[in-house]
């Protein structure tokens, strides 16, 4: 047991002090280039010659270890990772959601072994704790789509007041972006500046549809350009878009409700078994241990992870209904 508090402390601690690290590192780097970026403008102001050009190329930090952040960038996963941790609002890098997911990872593992003495089983078990910070993320992604959903119509209600006052499509843009609150506001200012600065309304749109993938942002961007190709009242059609928005919310929580106890099911078939076999294994581990100390026992493990992974597949399947 002393053992096992020293090896759990150990890594906790160097985990502690890598992420703490990464941390210092990049707000030592924030610092020095906004005081040379501050010596530039001074220099300006004082007629002095600039001898030093300004680098604005836009650079994606993957992570705050440089040799983390080479690694991650020659995969495709980076930048994947880089858009669900976005698309959360949570502010992480991908080498540290990684790095957090990997020292859950061993550490269960490890604790694991300590009593099963299976290493296969063990760091299957520990694939569980290991997926805590995806199911985080996850969670606060789908709360802040929800959010934007429940905000989506108001916005739209603002824009065709904006468009019947005689404003511009990119006027009324602006207005939803200051005037709409987080997360509507800050994805409206990004498409606004995009095409402020120079990109194409498509591009535009077409990135707002990839940072908040939902169906009610794409019927917004077809309905937006389909009026800039063939014309029309383009406030009419954002009002006939607020309406279709708020009847499949309205639709959405009605499923939901009907769909309550097939939800509820599916989590107690899937979690049943797993706190069953845990609370058996805390009052009689010599009886639960032969699960994995022999091979009959391992396929039986094997074949309920697979059956209870089918299960809750399928009543997944059947209680998702797509609006």
């Amino acid at each position: 047991m002393l053992l096992t508090v020293i090896v759990f402390c150990s890594v906790f601690l160097i985990a502690a002090l890598l992420i703490a690290a990464s941390g210092m590192g990049q707000s030592e780097q924030v610092k020095r280039t906004l005081a040379r970026l501050d010596a530039l403008l001074i220099s300006r102001r004082d007629g002095e010659a600039l001898d030093e050009m300004v680098d604005l190329e836009k650079r994606e930090l993957m992570s705050s270890i440089p040799l983390l952040n080479r690694i991650l960038l020659r995969f495709e996963i980076a930048p994947r990772l880089r858009r669900l941790l976005y698309q959360a609002n949570v502010k992480w890098t991908p080498g540290g959601f990684l790095l957090i997911s990997v020292v859950a990872w061993l550490v269960s593992s490890y604790l694991f072994y300590l009593r099963s003495e299976a290493v296969v089983f063990s760091l299957l078990v520990g694939l569980i704790p290991a997926c805590g910070p995806l199911s985080f993320v996850a969670r606060k992604r789908a709360a802040r789509f929800l959010k934007f959903e429940e905000g989506l119509p108001a916005a739209l209600d603002l824009m065709v007041s904006g468009l019947r006052g005689g404003h511009s499509l990119n006027s009324v843009l602006s207005l939803v972006a200051r005037e709409a609150q987080d997360p509507i506001g800050p994805e409206f200012r990004i498409c606004y500046d995009e095409q402020n600065y120079g990109l194409e309304l498509r591009a535009a749109l077409d990135n707002l549809s990839v940072r908040v993938p939902i169906q009610d942002v794409r019927i917004i961007v077809t309905a937006i350009l389909i009026q800039k190709e063939t014309g029309g009242n383009l406030a009419e059609i954002l009002e006939k878009c607020s309406y279709v928005i708020r009847e499949r919310f309205r639709l959405k929580k009605e499923i939901r409700v009907k769909t309550a106890q097939g939800r509820l099911t599916g989590w107690v078939l899937s979690v049943l078994p797993l706190a069953l076999g845990t609370l058996m294994f805390l009052l009689k581990p010599e009886v639960v241990s032969l699960l994995w100390t022999r091979p009959f026992g391992v396929k039986l493990l094997y074949a309920g992870a697979v059956m209870i992974t089918l299960g809750a597949l399928m009543i997944r399947k059947i209680v998702s209904i797509r609006v």
